[in-house]
């Protein structure tokens, strides 16, 4: 049985993946081992995240209030997405659903079929989250079963870099052991990977290797030579600047992605500073245009030199070859668009332990495992693709990189999901798919998709009883909102209340 787990590599991905197995292996025996070198920086801009991070948290057992405090956070309800059809436009994308099921249909389903008859509001008019994020306010979820209140769903912002040593804090606490140093070369062995070799000599031995490298993808890139899945012809952006400038005075509890003439720039609120970036495509724009482009944009001071990131956008063809899994931007990338990047390290490593083969697994069940892992990783990225082409495809601006973006023939699930939707207002969840169809509806109604029909079991109940219905949810938001304190308030109760939580007034 594997007993020794090596991490190359720290940041976020690694510390996820070293406090993760040694917090749900170390009772076992496992021995997790991270080497990091000091002297090569992190990519460190994964600021923004989604949900399924709270489970991550609960896992490891660490307290919100002490993770937000150790890492300058704050609360995130979804994104504001700004210019994307055009100047002036804009739309919410929350976490959460709208409303609740109406005639026992789900409410999407309703509110198309009223919208189309001039019946309904925008969706945001219905959606707790969107118009909290909007309006500056947050709170946890109350007791309360009969209130959106008590469904409100939530994220984080927080500074990576601060991330990663709150985790090395809580893994070395957990038993796992840090070397330093920079590893000159590996030796193989009849698994894969029998050792990293450092430049000081040193020999780092594994029964599991974990590739949390970085861009360079050490081991599964280079050691392994396991080649890359290029998906730049569907996402073309392969360039970011980065920068972080003064907090906001009232941050908002939202991510803010805003389209500019070659891509799109993101500006994430902490509570000791704005982080702040912009992705474009190369063959548009160039790096020093858009640098003077996103530090006349800041709307405050910089505080720190811009960094620029190049990358590609695709993921290697195997994310686990022999005895080494590739996490994070080692196994691929997809730019920050809908926050994406922590997520896949989380499903990575959620996804490894439910493959891992356990005591006495012969060579038949640890392929088995591979090919498996592999598939659904494949498909976590490839689900997460084919969203994020769907804001580049439905896009309605005019200048030549977004009218190629719009042309270009979308990846074929996408074109199916689109289809489904376009003409009879159908959405349909793929498997363990990350965005629902709530999400799916929020971005294709923002972007100014209208179907041409909708679902025929809507009218077993009459039009007029739809618009009430719709009426008294938007009534029931609107109380729900102006219970909710502000999100600067919740946020300076932080350090007031051991326990984090934020009760409404």
């Amino acid at each position: 049985m594997n007993r020794r787990i090596v991490v190359l590599g720290g940041g976020t991905a690694g510390w996820m993946a070293a406090a993760a197995m040694t917090r749900l292996l170390g009772p076992a025996g496992w021995q997790v081992t991270l080497v990091e070198s000091s002297a090569i920086p992190t990519v460190g801009v994964g600021e923004a995240t989604i949900p399924p991070i709270r489970t991550f948290h609960a896992m490891l057992g660490i307290e919100e209030a002490d993770f937000l405090r150790a890492t300058g956070g704050s609360w995130k309800l979804g994104i504001r997405f700004e210019g994307w059809s055009g100047a002036g436009s804009s739309y919410v994308h929350p976490f959460g659903r709208p409303g609740t099921d109406i005639g026992g249909l789900p409410f999407y389903a309703q509110w198309l079929r009223a919208r189309g008859a001039g019946g309904a509001k925008p969706l945001e008019r219905y959606w707790l989250e969107a118009r909290a994020a909007e309006a500056g306010r947050f709170t946890h979820p109350i007791a309360n079963g009969d209130s959106p209140l008590s469904r409100i769903t939530h994220a984080y912002h927080f500074d990576a870099g601060r991330y990663a040593t709150f985790l090395r804090g809580y893994a070395e606490a957990m038993g796992a052991t840090r070397i330093e140093g920079t590893v000159a070369t590996v030796e193989h062995g009849p698994a894969g990977i029998a050792a990293l070799l450092l430049e000081d000599g040193r020999r780092v031995a594994g029964d599991l290797l974990l590739d949390c490298s970085g861009f360079a993808s050490l081991l599964l890139g280079k050691a392994l030579g396991v080649a890359w899945v290029d998906w730049s012809e569907w996402l073309p952006c392969d360039r970011a600047v980065a920068v972080a400038s003064v907090a906001d005075e009232a941050p908002l509890p939202l991510t803010r992605s805003i389209a500019h003439g070659a891509g799109w720039q993101w500006r994430i609120p902490l509570r000791h500073r704005t982080g702040n970036g912009r992705v474009f495509c190369s063959a548009f724009l160039d790096e020093d245009r858009a640098t003077q482009e996103l530090l006349a944009s800041l709307g405050g001071d910089a505080i720190a030199e811009p960094r620029v990131l190049r990358f590609a956008t695709g993921h290697r063809r195997s994310f686990w070859t022999g005895n080494c899994v590739a996490l994070g931007l080692a196994s691929g990338f997809m730019e920050p668009l809908e926050s994406t990047s922590i997520h896949l390290v989380q499903a990575g490593i959620q996804h490894l332990m439910q493959h891992l083969p356990g005591e006495g697994a012969g060579p038949v069940l640890a392929e088995a495992a591979r090919a498996r892992y592999d598939r659904v990783m494949t498909g976590e990225f490839e689900r997460i693709r084919d969203f994020l082409v769907a804001h580049y495809h439905l896009n309605d601006r005019h200048e030549p990189f977004w009218r190629e973006r719009r042309a270009a023939p979308p990846p074929a699930g996408l074109a199916e999901k689109l289809a489904l939707f376009e003409s009879g207002g159908r959405l349909f969840r793929e498997a363990d798919e990350l965005f629902n169809e709530w999400s799916w509806l929020a971005v294709l109604t923002g972007q100014g998709v209208r179907p041409q029909g909708h679902d025929p079991v809507c009218e077993a109940w009459p039009l007029s009883r739809v618009t009430e219905r719709l009426s008294r949810i938007e009534g029931v938001v609107t109380a729900s909102l102006d219970h909710m304190p502000t999100h600067a308030d919740a946020l300076a109760r932080l350090d007031l209340n051991p326990t984090g939580a934020v009760p409404c007034p």
